[in-house]
C-alpha cells in the first residue's frame, strides 16, 4: 500500500502563489514587499527546449553549494519530454540510481520554467523522496535548493508562503 501524499494539494496551491509573486515581480522592477520585508526577486528562467532544461539541471547539480548540501547531487538526472501531459514530474529510481525529470513541451509550456524544474529537482535531492513525496523533507529541500540557486530572497518568499499556507517544513 502506498502512503498518502497528504501535503501535495496544499503545497501545489502554495507554489501557485509563489509563481504569481514571481510573475508580478517580473512584470515590474522585481521589487516587492512581503511580510514587511522589501526585496528584489531575481528573474526566473524560462526554457525553450528539453535540451535547455537538461543543461540547466546539469549546471545546478554541478554547483559546489548544491553538491555540498545534497549528497544526491552526485547522482545524475535524465531529462526527457513528457507527452500528453501538462505537468512536469519526477521519476524516482528505487535502486538509488539516476532519476528522471519529465517535462511537457506542448501547449503553453507552463512547466518550462525555472521554479517548476527546481521543484522536480528537489524530488531528486530530497533525502526522503521515495516516501516523503511532498512532505516536510521535500518542502525543506525545495526551499534550500531555491535559496542556493536563486538566492535568499526567493527562498524567503517560499518560506513565508509555505508557512502561511500551513505547509510542514523540515
Amino acid at each position: 500500500m502506498t502512503e498518502r501524499d497528504s501535503q501535495r494539494s496544499a503545497l501545489y496551491a502554495a507554489e501557485r502563489l509563489v509563481h504569481n509573486v514571481f510573475e508580478r515581480a517580473s512584470a515590474g522592477s522585481g521589487a516587492l514587499t512581503i511580510a514587511g520585508t522589501s526585496m528584489t526577486l531575481p528573474p526566473e528562467a524560462r526554457f525553450g527546449s528539453v535540451d535547455s532544461v537538461r543543461t540547466y539541471v546539469d549546471r545546478v547539480l554541478a554547483m559546489t553549494t548544491v553538491a555540498a548540501q545534497f549528497p544526491r547531487a552526485q547522482v545524475p538526472v535524465t531529462v526527457r519530454t513528457r507527452r500528453g501531459q501538462r505537468q512536469a514530474h519526477y521519476e524516482y529510481n528505487p535502486a538509488g540510481g539516476a532519476g528522471v525529470i519529465a517535462v511537457p513541451v506542448a501547449d503553453d509550456r507552463w512547466a518550462m520554467r525555472e521554479l517548476v524544474v527546481l521543484h522536480e529537482l528537489a524530488h531528486h535531492l530530497s533525502p526522503g523522496s521515495a516516501t516523503d513525496k511532498h512532505g516536510p523533507l521535500f518542502a525543506g529541500t525545495l526551499i534550500d535548493l531555491v535559496g542556493l540557486v536563486l538566492g535568499p530572497e526567493a527562498a524567503l518568499v517560499y518560506r513565508i508562503t509555505f508557512g502561511d499556507s500551513g505547509i510542514g517544513v523540515a
